[in-house]
C-alpha cells in the first residue's frame, strides 16, 4: 500500500517590486533637489560672503523648484490618465464597429506568444463574449497601456515636491551652521556626495539592481550634473 505524502506544503509566494512609479518620482525629485540648490549655493559662495543671503536664495529656489517639479509631475500623470481614457474609448468603438478586425488583432497577440491559430481561436471567441475583459486585454497587450491609478496625479506631485525639498535641504543645510561661505561650501560638497551615494544605494536595494553599482552610478551622474551646474553659475557671474 502506497503511503500518501502528508508533509505540509509551503505555499509558493512571489514577491515582486510594485512601487516603480513611486521610486521614479522620488528619483526625479531627489536628483534635481540635490543638484540645483547645490549649484545655486555654490555659485553664490564665491560672490557673497554672508551665508544668510545664500540661505534665503536657496530656500526661495527650493520652494519654487518643488512647486514647479510637483506641478510637472501632476500634469504628466494627468496626461497619462487622459491618454489611457481616450485610447480605451477608441478601443470600445472599434470592438463594436470592427469586431472581426479586432478579433484578428487578438489572434495576432496570441500567435506572437507561440500559440497556433487553432489553439488561439477558441480563446479569442470566448474573450469576445466579454467586452469589458476584451477591451482590457487589448489595452494591455496590444497598446501596452496599464490603467492608471486615479489618485496617481496628486500622489506623484506630492512625492516629487517632497523629494525635491528633502534633496535641496541637504546641500543647503551646511550654510545654516558653518561660516564663512567657503567653509560651508566644502561641507556642502561632502554632504551632497554622501547623500548621492546613500540615495543610489537605497534606490538599488528597492529596484533590485546591485546597490553598490547603483550608488556609484548615482554619485557619478549627480556629481557631474552638480559640477556642470556649478561651473555654469560661476561663468555667469564673470
Amino acid at each position: 500500500m502506497r503511503e500518501e505524502n502528508t508533509m505540509p506544503q509551503t505555499p509558493h509566494m512571489e514577491h515582486h517590486f510594485t512601487a516603480g512609479e513611486t521610486v521614479r518620482d522620488i528619483v526625479i525629485g531627489m536628483s534635481d533637489g540635490l543638484t540645483v540648490p547645490f549649484a545655486l549655493a555654490a555659485g553664490l559662495s564665491g560672490a557673497v560672503s554672508l551665508t544668510t543671503i545664500i540661505i534665503t536664495a536657496g530656500l526661495a529656489e527650493i520652494a519654487a523648484g518643488s512647486i514647479a517639479m510637483g506641478l510637472g509631475g501632476y500634469l504628466a500623470a494627468r496626461s497619462d490618465a487622459e491618454h489611457y481614457a481616450s485610447e480605451r474609448l477608441r478601443e470600445q468603438q472599434e470592438v463594436k464597429e470592427k469586431t472581426e478586425a479586432e478579433k484578428a488583432e487578438v489572434l495576432d497577440v496570441f500567435t506572437s506568444y507561440g500559440l497556433s491559430a487553432a489553439e488561439s481561436t477558441p480563446i479569442v471567441e470566448a474573450l469576445s463574449k466579454r467586452p469589458g475583459a476584451w477591451i482590457d486585454f487589448m489595452m494591455r497587450f496590444e497598446l501596452g497601456l496599464e490603467k492608471p491609478d486615479p489618485k496617481r496625479a496628486l500622489t506623484s506631485a506630492l512625492t516629487i515636491a517632497a523629494s525635491y525639498i528633502i534633496g535641496g535641504l541637504i546641500p543647503l543645510s551646511p550654510y545654516f551652521f558653518f561660516s564663512p561661505a567657503t567653509t560651508a561650501l566644502l561641507v556642502s560638497v561632502i554632504a551632497t556626495l554622501l547623500a548621492l551615494l546613500l540615495f543610489g544605494y537605497v534606490k538599488g536595494r528597492f529596484t533590485g539592481t546591485r546597490p553598490l553599482r547603483s550608488a556609484l552610478q548615482t554619485a557619478l551622474i549627480g556629481g557631474l550634473a552638480a559640477t556642470a551646474a556649478f561651473l555654469i553659475a560661476r561663468l555667469i557671474q564673470r
